[in-house]
């Protein structure tokens, strides 16, 4: 019986460091770009976008193509840095116990 009793003891100290992780990742914001800083993407640590930059010199309506396929690789490049700022903060948490895939912590 003591062992459940670290077991739960534990899983709550687990809880509160997901919790303070939850609030962590609010605050953190993360850039990422594209066509070399024309396009610029920055998002918070939970993938909410929080500004989007274009240099002004793709604002030419002949390019749309271009500065839409900018804008795209510029969310992805952002995206992955946060997926990968998870990864690592995660990792801390769990003390690099690998958890399945699916389990999708925090969120």
């Amino acid at each position: 019986m003591k062992n459940i009793g670290q077991m739960m003891k534990q899983a709550q100290q687990m809880q509160a460091k997901m919790a303070e992780l939850q609030e962590s990742l609010e605050a953190v914001e993360i850039s990422g770009g594209a066509g070399g800083g024309l396009v610029s993407v920055t998002m918070t640590g939970k993938g909410v976008m929080r500004v989007l930059k274009i240099d002004p010199s793709l604002l030419n309506a002949e390019e749309v193509e271009v500065l839409e396929d900018l804008i795209v690789a510029a969310c992805n490049d952002v995206k992955g840095k946060v997926e990968a700022h998870l990864n690592e903060e995660m990792a801390k948490l769990t003390g690099g116990l690998n958890l399945p895939a699916g389990l999708n912590l925090p969120f």
